[in-house]
Formats: C-alpha cells, sequence, structure tokens
C-alpha cells in the first residue's frame, strides 16, 4: 500500500499528534506554538494536509491518528523499498553492505529476528 510520504514539517506536528492524542485543535495549536514557534494558521494548514492524506483525522475539533507511528514508518520503509529495490529486501541488505560493515552484535540481533519470523510461520 502506498502511502503519502510526510515533509519535515508535517511530520514535526505527527509526532506531536502521535505523542499527545486525542488531543483537542485548540491545544495542538498551542503545543505548535510552544515546541515548534508556529502560527495558528500554519497548524491547521499542516494540519489540513496531513489529515487529507489519510493519516491523522479531524472530528469535532478532535484530532486523532488514523494509523500509528509505527504502522506509518513501517508503509514509509515498504514504499522505499519497492521503488528502490523492486521490493526485495535482500537486494536492500545486499547494497546496504556494500557501504557499510555490520557489528558481530547488529549481525547476531539480525539472525535473531530471522530466527523468530520462521518461527511464526
Amino acid at each position: 500500500m502506498i502511502i503519502y510520504i510526510m515533509t519535515e514539517a508535517e511530520a514535526q506536528l505527527a509526532d506531536i499528534i502521535w505523542e499527545q492524542e486525542p488531543i483537542g485543535s485548540g491545544d495542538l495549536v498551542k503545543l505548535a506554538k510552544e515546541k515548534l514557534n508556529w502560527k495558528k494558521s500554519t497548524t491547521y494548514t499542516v494540519l489540513r494536509k496531513i489529515c487529507n492524506n489519510d493519516i491523522f483525522q479531524n472530528n469535532d475539533a478532535v484530532v486523532t491518528s488514523k494509523i500509528s507511528k509505527e504502522e506509518y514508518l513501517s508503509r514509509k520503509g515498504e514504499n522505499y523499498l519497492e521503488e528502490n529495490y523492486s521490493g526485495s529486501l535482500p537486494g536492500f541488505v545486499a547494497s546496504f553492505l556494500k557501504r557499510k560493515k555490520l557489528s558481530k552484535k547488529e549481525l547476531e540481533e539480525l539472525a535473531q529476528m530471522i530466527e523468530e519470523y520462521t518461527q511464526e510461520e
């Protein structure tokens, strides 16, 4: 499933929502001013954009997520793999390993994850 990739500003507001939800839109405006130094109009413009892209919703002035941050990041990663490696995780890993050496601990963690995944099937 293709997911909208948020801009940096959208991601900053999204993080506030994910941390605070459910949150009243007025409280969101206050937090965005405090944390991001945004004006009310900026907050509502960015909020409208991320709501229009099915990541959040603003019903009766209460903002909640339609998908969790973990789900968003997972879909974003899947999109990246699909767009850049024809959906091939081994292709991505091979490309990654050409540029970065993994530590013994990282290799053990990956092996453990693969082992746990294969046991679930």
